[in-house]
């Protein structure tokens, strides 16, 4: 038997990748191997040249690597749309958040703010500044270290109001996801996969990239909280 494909992401992506593998494992008895880190970590060990088929990360950080030959850049493949959404701890009173005004007052009645190493953090950090808040706030915001949900430091009363792609806040336990961001301030992540510059397989890893990019998946792919990126 065939080594497995080794898909290397971000924490995006990751239950949906890993569904994503399980489904493909039982239909063509293919297997798939993912690893999921923090996105800035995933970069640096492609980068250091560790040998993974598939990579999956936002775009830019995708582009990067294509950019320096660590992805084949002729294989980069959208895969899904992510947005952001805040979340606040079980049992706590919702801030209204409907509209920008009453996020951007949501955020400054909040004793603490907490905000991802992704796009999600770099997108809120950005909107801070817009709204001239970011001086404000700034002693009450906690990043996550990188591989950590925010939604884990929501539930365990370290962070009062928190952001992150939807993806990574549905399944925790512990918290109320109060719904994506208003729509005049969402930023909307694209999540591509390319094949690693030292894949091994590289026809076979261009063929999972099909696959995992193909309509088949269009459910799955919602259930997880992301769109299909097509």
């Amino acid at each position: 038997m065939a080594s497995a494909l080794t898909i290397i992401s971000s924490m995006a992506t990751r239950l949906l990748l890993a569904e994503q593998a399980g489904g493909i494992r039982r239909s063509a008895g293919l297997v798939v191997e993912l690893e999921a880190v923090g996105g800035v970590d995933a970069a640096r060990r492609v980068e250091a040249g560790e040998p993974f088929d598939v990579v999956v990360l936002a775009d830019n950080a995708i582009a990067r690597l294509a950019e320096s030959g660590h992805v084949d850049p002729a294989t980069v493949t959208p895969l899904v749309r992510s947005g952001i959404a805040v979340a606040i701890r079980a049992g706590a009173t919702a801030p209204r958040m409907d509209d920008e005004a009453s996020l951007r007052e949501a955020v400054l009645a909040a004793t603490s703010v907490g905000y991802s190493t992704g796009p999600s953090g770099q997108a809120l950090l950005k909107l801070f500044e817009r709204w001239g808040i970011a001086d404000t706030v700034a002693s009450r915001i906690i990043q996550a270290p990188p591989g950590v949900p925010v939604g884990a430091l929501i539930a365990e009363g370290k962070v009062a109001l928190g952001f992150q792609q939807l993806s990574e806040l549905m399944h925790l336990k512990g918290i109320t996801v109060l719904g994506p961001l208003p729509a005049s301030v969402q930023v909307t992540t694209v999540f591509s996969g390319a094949v690693g510059g030292r894949s091994a397989r590289p026809a076979d890893a261009r063929a999972l990239l099909v696959e995992l990019a193909s309509d088949n998946h269009d459910a799955l792919i919602r259930r997880h909280g992301l769109e299909p990126a097509r």
